[in-house]
C-alpha cells in the first residue's frame, strides 16, 4: 500500500496507476491531528456541492482514459493535492516558513496543473479551485467539532 504524504511523489503515483497498479486502499488523507471519521464526514459534505470541481481537477491530475473505470477514492487524492496547494500558498505568501522541499513542491504543483494548458488564466483557475476546496474542507472539518 502507498500512502500519499508528499506532493513530490505525485508524478510517480500517476505513472504507477497508468501501469495497472491496484488502487484498493491507496488514498488516505495524511494530515497530523485530524480524525479519520471527521475527515470522511467533512469530505462527504464537501462533495455534495463540489463534486464537479473534484472531477475537473481529477481530469487534469489523474488523466485516466475514458475507457478505464474511475479510480476508487479519487476524491481523497484530489483533496490531498488541494491541501498541498493551500500549504504552498501559505509558504508563497509568507504565512509559513520555507521548508527544504518547498521549491520542489511548488514546481510540482505548477507542472501538474499546467500540463496541456495554453494560458495563465487556465492555470490560475485550477489553482483557485484547489485553494477553495482546501479552505472549504478545513472550514467544514472545523465546524464538525
Amino acid at each position: 500500500m502507498i500512502n500519499i504524504q508528499h506532493l513530490n511523489g505525485l508524478s510517480y503515483l500517476i505513472c504507477s496507476l497508468n501501469n495497472g497498479m491496484s488502487t484498493t486502499g491507496l488514498y488516505r488523507i495524511q494530515k497530523q491531528g485530524l480524525d479519520d471519521n471527521k475527515i470522511k464526514q467533512a469530505l462527504d459534505m464537501l462533495l455534495v456541492d463540489r463534486r464537479n470541481e473534484f472531477r475537473e481537477l481529477s481530469e487534469v491530475l489523474l488523466r485516466m482514459p475514458k475507457s478505464l473505470e474511475p479510480i476508487p477514492n479519487y476524491e481523497e487524492f484530489i483533496l490531498n493535492f488541494c491541501l498541498e496547494v493551500n500549504d504552498a500558498f501559505k509558504t508563497w505568501s509568507g504565512q509559513m516558513s520555507l521548508s527544504m522541499n518547498s521549491p520542489q513542491k511548488a514546481l510540482t504543483i505548477l507542472r501538474q496543473l499546467s500540463r496541456d494548458k495554453t494560458t495563465m488564466n487556465q492555470l490560475a483557475h485550477l489553482l483557485n479551485i484547489s485553494y477553495t476546496l482546501a479552505d472549504e474542507f478545513k472550514e467544514i472539518y472545523r465546524r464538525l467539532k
